[in-house]
């Protein structure tokens, strides 16, 4: 974002915060580090102003934010206030943690995880007014079906929920007495059923305060019949796959036929799990697969304009009656269409026909598509320009260009569809229109530009992990979630793939666990008589099993008076998460620049609102409390994102693709993507290891996005989420290089060398994430490769951006005004 006169703030406001207006596309209803590099400045002191006057006293601090309520030495820290223009070394020496809520121990102990549900704010403002005060976002993040490793089960004929706002009993409730027990949310008293006076775990009566649902924030109750409207769907999987010449020559059908052969006894299911295939060129040919058959049928229909189904009782089959057909099937289909010179595609009737196959059961719908829908309904032109790729004034087609693809997706939606996209493609395909169909089916959006199997071996090497990791994850069918909150609280926008049914009821035709949500949320009346604050995410689902279930997930944070309290907790990652999904948002109903704008204008309010809190402290300089320190730094590495830059030639796209990720992706994926971790692993010891399982687990420290944390005698480790850069430096220790690459020496590293399994064991010991499902791109100190590795460089001047150091002089230009 570079800091020149077109970076306005004139923006309208939004709400009261003092930003842009971020509109929903679809609105229905601890100490600072010095790290083991050089610590030398790298702007050099004579760029900075020398300010006199020393920080303020604690003391002083507490008595200017009218005193500190809660833990001293934790919200001390957190208040402790640091002058970004001065202080260099900002990043904690491990990845942050969220910050801890100021709860009483017993309280601490039964919350929900904040990998599970994580608020902008762990101390919840009294009034809107304090809020506002604060110019700090209020909404939560949702992880809700993510893997976890200890899940409590309850069998039980009552469900035990608040008769007034039908809250699920939870570890936050109070119990008045052995009989009555009084909602957390809306606060009426329920009397405690009979059956819920025994314990299960315990075997003993009268103990209803340490039942399974009181003793955990997280629990699934499994649903009785009063949560169904039919009986439970089974796993049904039809798989839609583009076979027109742009596809044979990308050569992904292979691949994907070889790894559904490799997972097709790992997909989630039981023993009434239905498959089905549609291939789709200039015509849609369906497949005959039903038992007693020697081999598939391909049935053929040529006419997209009027699709209809050939057949309605082979098409869809039982994987296992017919798994042997279905073998036949997939090791034939990539030499089927070998020969294919059909250049057209007809990708909006083939959903045509998979929604009209899919609709008596509900299921998952897979789409493989590679190139622009040329054919029948919701076919598109190419929208883009090339020449206007690196302007704002090119990301003018980040919308829909028909609402084919969404009005066929709300169709799904009512019929229990969710359709999953993956687009393998070397051109332009209108992912803006295309995504639409994931979106609004509660689906997930797979890209891959410039697939080739043969020319982007890297890109082959992604989809397969991906695939396999998609053909064999948990899946929801026919789910729904509905998120409650405290009386005085108020949930406004929600973000992420869906369709809103109500007003707060989400239908989620799918549910997968890699999938996140956000919400907004406001502060409606006053909480003053409440010390506490909570929210609860209710997800009823079917499981694969054919089973309904419903994954429960409470919340409790403080209610804070003080403002002082206010910034102690705000919890920086979810806030930028937050920011990120409402940019997204602004960019699609305004533009690219207003988004862009209102980032930058949501830390000038914050170090604004901050000042003048603190005025009489009469601080020179750009100050913020501890806990936002890393905000300027993450909004800026925002502004570099694909989603949201300018400056730098951007494929549509890949834009596109990268803001459906921000709508998406938990949080820890979110902020590795937008600030990645990097390390130094050739120098470090076992100092701070941690001990797993009688292994060390060596931890090193992160380093600042900065060349000057680079060495050419070093060798480098960047997380950014999704994938590994492991960035080799010519004069890296042979030693490191022959017992971790298992090369010899620098110059007999290959260049193209890739998730090695002896690379990603080392690395998974140097760092505590689990490499296991992520690629591992070996980058040899070259031209390319600091290219590469050189947009993540969040801090310094390069062609991508400005340098963090000129961000901060914006800001503080626009303070000053």
């Amino acid at each position: 974002m570079p800091p020149s006169s077109n970076v306005t703030n004139q923006a309208q406001p939004y709400g009261s915060y003092g930003y842009p207006g971020m509109q929903s596309a679809y609105r229905q209803g601890p100490a600072s580090h010095t790290d083991a590099s050089p610590s030398h400045d790298l702007y050099g002191q004579s760029n900075y102003q020398q300010y006199s006057q020393p920080f303020p006293s604690l003391s002083e601090l507490s008595a200017a934010l009218g005193g500190l309520s809660g833990v001293p030495e934790l919200e001390v820290e957190a208040l402790r206030p640091i002058n970004l223009l001065q202080e260099r070394n900002l990043l904690p020496p491990r990845p942050l943690e969220a910050p801890e809520p100021n709860l009483s121990p017993d309280l601490k102990k039964v919350n929900c995880s904040p990998q599970t549900f994580r608020c902008t704010l762990t101390s919840i403002p009294q009034t809107q007014a304090l809020l506002n005060k604060a110019r700090l976002p209020l909404g939560l993040l949702l992880h809700p079906f993510r893997d976890l490793q200890q899940l409590p089960v309850i069998t039980s004929n009552t469900i035990v929920r608040c008769r007034s706002c039908r809250t699920y009993i939870n570890p936050f409730v109070t119990f008045l007495d052995q009989r009555r027990w009084k909602c957390n949310l809306c606060y009426r008293v329920n009397d405690v059923p009979d059956e819920f006076m025994y314990n299960p775990v315990t075997r003993s009566y009268g103990e209803p305060h340490k039942r399974p649902e009181v003793q955990n924030s997280t629990v699934e109750f499994i649903a009785s019949s009063d949560y169904m409207l039919r009986p439970p769907q089974p796993a049904v999987y039809l798989f839609v796959l583009d076979v027109s010449h742009n596809a044979v020559e990308a050569g992904y059908l292979k691949y994907f036929c070889d790894s559904l052969l490799e997972n097709l006894d790992k997909l989630p299911g039981d023993s009434r799990t239905r498959v089905g295939f549609l291939t789709f060129d200039s015509t849609i040919h369906f497949y005959n697969l039903q038992e007693g058959l020697s081999q598939p049928q391909m049935l053929v229909v040529s006419d997209i304009d009027d699709v209809f189904i050939p057949s309605h009782d082979s098409l869809m089959v039982n994987l296992k009656e017919s798994n042997e057909l279905v073998k036949d099937l997939l090791k034939s289909l990539p030499a089927l269409f070998s020969q294919s010179r059909e250049t057209h595609s007809a990708l909006g009737p083939a959903l045509q026909a998979a929604f009209k196959l899919m609709s008596p059961t509900g299921g998952r719908i897979t789409v493989f598509q590679t190139q622009l829908p040329t054919l029948g309904a919701g076919k598109l032109q190419s929208r883009e320009d090339p020449n206007q790729r690196s302007s704002s004034k090119g990301a003018h087609h980040l919308g829909p260009a028909t609402d084919f693809y969404k009005k066929l997706a709300l169709d799904c939606s009512g019929q229990q569809i969710g359709v999953d996209l993956f687009l393998l493609s070397s051109q332009y395909a209108d992912l803006a229109s295309l995504a639409c169909i994931s979106r609004y089916s509660a689906g997930s959006v797979f890209y891959y530009p410039s697939f080739h199997y043969i020319h982007n071996p890297a890109q082959l090497e992604k989809f397969q992990r991906d695939l396999e990791r998609y053909l064999t994850r948990k899946i929801g069918f026919e789910a729904v979630m509905r998120i409650r909150c405290t009386k005085g609280l108020s949930i406004h926008t929600f973000h992420g793939n869906f369709f809103v049914r109500s007003t707060d009821l989400l239908s989620l035709a799918n549910v997968n666990p890699d999938s996140a949500f956000a919400v907004q949320m406001s502060v409606e009346d006053s909480l003053a008589d409440s010390s506490l604050a909570c929210f609860q995410a209710a997800l009823l689902y079917t499981s694969s099993k054919g089973k309904r279930r419903i994954r429960v997930h409470t919340l409790c944070l403080p209610v804070v008076s003080q403002l002082s309290d206010v910034y102690a907790g705000a919890d920086v990652q979810a806030i930028t998460c937050l920011l990120a999904n409402m940019a997204i948002d602004r960019s699609l109903s305004s533009s690219l620049s207003d988004a862009r704008d209102a980032l930058v204008n949501a830390v000038v309010d914050l170090v604004s609102a901050y000042k003048s809190n603190v005025s009489n402290l009469q601080q020179s300089g750009l100050v913020l409390p501890a806990a936002m320190r890393l905000f300027p730094l993450y909004i800026l590495a925002l502004l570099k994102q694909k989603a949201l830059r300018t400056g730098t030639s951007t494929r549509l796209d890949e834009r596109v693709f990268a803001m459906c990720e921000f709508k998406t992706q938990p949080l820890q994926q979110l902020m590795r993507m937008v600030h990645p971790d990097l390390y130094r692993l050739d120098n470090i010891s076992d100092q701070g290891a941690l001990h797993l399982n009688d292994t060390v687990v060596p931890q090193p420290h992160l380093l600042h996005l900065s060349a000057e944390r680079l060495s050419r005698d070093g060798a480098f480790l960047m997380d950014c989420g999704n994938v590994f850069y492991l960035w080799i430096g010519k004069c890296c220790n042979e030693m490191f290089i022959r017992d971790v690459l298992g090369c010899p020496n620098y110059a007999s590293i290959p260049p193209n060398m890739v998730s090695k399994a002896h690379l990603s064991r080392s690395t998974h010991t140097h760092t505590h994430t689990n490499s296991s499902k992520r690629q591992i791109n070996l980058l040899k100190d070259d031209a390319s490769a600091k290219a590469t590795l050189f947009q993540h460089l969040v801090e310094d001047r390069s062609e991508w951006a400005s340098s963090y150091h000129e961000f901060l002089q914006h800001i503080q230009q626009q303070v000053s005004k």
